[in-house]
């Protein structure tokens, strides 16, 4: 005799269930990640003061944290835009390096003049990245292509695109490094004086509020829900999905081109080799964490800044390394995916059969 069991789905998934499993996944999450970082040889006793009291409570620790969290609030943004209606971003990098790219040929070309030049660098990142992600949107539409496939493959595109500038014609020559000419003083964003914040903060909120309205608001959101949940019944009901799939598929990229601009205009004032390593992974787990939901993309970018922030230090004074940080990343997120998995279907135990 055997037992049969089968994955049912739950017809309805109450609030309380929701949050519970969702809460369950973040507690595991980190149990995970605190055991991974003691076993890598941190000590138990300072992992409050190195992971929460130096990133977030300390005010050096957190001008750090919030000036890190700035691109990643983009990141998200752009991962949670893109797979709201199903299109898997995964060249979140390669937009930004576009967007970057952009942003600086308008200040080596000295176009428009020098009092706001910085907001035309931002539009031309954005621009910039709505573009990149613009060939796989076509190519899905036009030839059924993957654009998980295309996407991952111009993101290397970009990246040999931002090399061959970085040791050609853009190459600054009184350097050693592969690195650009440094922007003007009067093209980069005002700094705050809190650390390095600088006004690309309140962009980045003014994004999130933006798209918060796009996705619970306007008409797109509403037709976006349904094209997401599945295509065919928003084409049988009438909604405009190509429409609304250009739409939402640019904003994402236009995004993730404006973050590449903020590094360049607010943290970094020149293209450099490493601007903007792994902001797809981050944005795509921003995007998971905070459910798709524009509000909380904001609080979990500035967590994930903050984790980052302390990964840093970590490195320093424990010999942590990348990868691990990255590892802890990925454990948060299959913790949570297992936990609303588990919320979203339940185990039948079916009748015994002989074998």
């Amino acid at each position: 005799m055997a037992v049969q069991f089968a994955l049912q789905r739950r017809l309805d998934i109450s609030f309380l269930r929701s949050s519970l499993t969702f809460a369950a996944g973040l507690l595991l999450g980190g149990v995970l990640c605190v055991a991974l970082l003691v076993q890598a040889g941190v000590p138990a006793d300072m992992l409050f003061e190195d992971l929460v009291w130096q990133v977030f409570f300390q005010t050096d620790g957190l001008a750090q944290t919030l000036t890190l969290s700035i691109p990643l609030i983009l990141a998200g943004l752009s991962a949670a835009l893109a797979l709201r209606v199903k299109f898997w971003n995964i060249g979140i990098e390669g937009q930004l390096w576009l967007g970057a790219i952009a942003a600086m040929a308008v200040s080596i070309n000295g176009i428009g003049g020098e009092s706001y030049r910085w907001v035309l660098m931002l539009l031309a990142a954005m621009a910039g990245g709505a573009v990149w992600i613009a060939i796989p949107l076509w190519l899905k539409e036009r030839f059924h292509a993957s654009e998980l496939v295309v996407t991952l493959l111009l993101t290397n595109v970009a990246y040999q695109l931002l090399q061959h500038l970085l040791f050609g014609v853009w190459r600054d020559p009184t350097q050693s490094f592969p690195i650009s000419p440094a922007i003007t003083a009067s093209e980069r964003l005002t700094k705050l004086g809190f650390g390095n914040l600088h006004t690309g903060l309140f962009v980045s909120i003014g994004m999130v509020l933006l798209v918060m309205w796009i996705m619970e608001r306007s008409r797109f959101g509403f037709q976006s829900r349904v094209l997401g949940a599945n295509r065919r019944v928003a084409e049988a009901s009438g909604i405009a999905v190509g429409t609304t799939l250009v739409v939402m598929v640019l904003l994402s990229g236009a995004m993730a081109g404006l973050a590449g601009g903020l590094l360049v205009a607010g943290t970094e004032y020149r293209l450099t080799q490493h601007l903007g390593w792994n902001m797809t992974f981050s944005g795509i787990v921003i995007a998971f964490i905070a459910r798709f939901r524009p509000f909380w993309v904001l609080p979990v970018a500035v967590v994930l800044a903050g984790v980052y922030n302390a990964g840093a230090s970590l490195k320093v004074f424990y010999g942590l390394t990348e990868a691990t940080v990255l590892l802890m990343q990925g454990i948060v997120l299959l913790s949570l995916l297992w936990c609303q998995f588990m919320a979203a279907f339940r185990i039948d135990r079916r009748k015994e059969v002989t074998v």
